[in-house]
């Protein structure tokens, strides 16, 4: 099939070599791109854990100044992705939740106290969910700092545009409700909106799908699992 991947450009190389490997074709449109937010300060403290809801704030903490005094303090990422990013960039105990932030919040719960010091949240300027108000619920103290922001792009990139006015597009991966909502606005900013009723929009889960609202002429498919194997395996189910 050939594919439409939206995700920023960081996530999407890797992506973009694993669609390729099983045989899809990719054509590149991402819809935000990351700006990293080095001059923010990451307080000194006994910290518990790191938590990283995305892979991209994986890699602005590693590239960050202060990340080597970080470098032994237990990590949990939201999933496979951000461990792997993590483990990358040198931490050292880093365990995965199963793809979304409820899950990372159980996670905590289950393997970390409320007595055992403060939690670092890394995030973007734009979150998904409160994961520190659900974790401050269950009497956590949860710091949340920005170390990156995803910005959205003036414009579908003319070769995304040109195989989507032909109709020569099968699908797009959706992997999060922002995402979603930028793709339909571009689309639409293109002219291009009567070209979805031949395109299936992948949705990593039922939030992503839920924000393409009511567009009629699109057909919707959702991951068993927030992850991206999940997502595979709906491409090619």
């Amino acid at each position: 099939m050939r594919l439409l991947v939206t995700r920023p450009e960081e996530d999407a190389i890797e992506l973009a070599r694993v669609l390729a490997a099983r045989g899809h074709e990719v054509v590149m449109a991402p819809v935000m791109s990351i700006r990293y937010l080095d001059a923010a300060e990451l307080s000194e403290r006994a910290w518990q854990a790191l938590l990283v809801t995305s892979a991209n704030g994986a890699r602005a903490l590693a590239r960050h100044r202060q990340a080597a005094a970080l470098k032994n303090v237990r990590v949990l990422a939201v999933g496979p992705a951000s461990a792997q990013a993590m483990a990358d960039a040198g931490f050292r105990w880093v365990e995965a939740a199963d793809g979304d932030a409820d899950a990372l919040a159980a996670l905590v719960c289950l393997e970390l106290s409320p007595d055992g010091g403060p939690l670092l949240h890394v995030a973007g300027s734009v979150v998904a969910g409160d994961l520190k108000a659900v974790l401050e619920v269950q009497g956590f103290e949860v710091e949340r700092v920005v170390l990156y922001e995803a910005v959205p792009v003036a414009a579908l990139p003319s070769p995304a545009v040109r195989v989507i006015a032909e109709g020569r597009i099968d699908g797009v991966l959706l992997y999060s409700p922002r995402t979603a909502r930028l793709f339909l606005s571009l689309v639409h900013n293109a002219g291009l909106e009567s070209e979805l009723a031949a395109i299936t929009a992948y949705c990593l889960s039922p939030a992503v799908a839920e924000a393409l609202g009511d567009v009629a002429v699109l057909t919707v498919k959702i991951a068993e699992r927030p992850e991206q194997n999940a997502m595979l395996a709906l491409i090619e189910s």
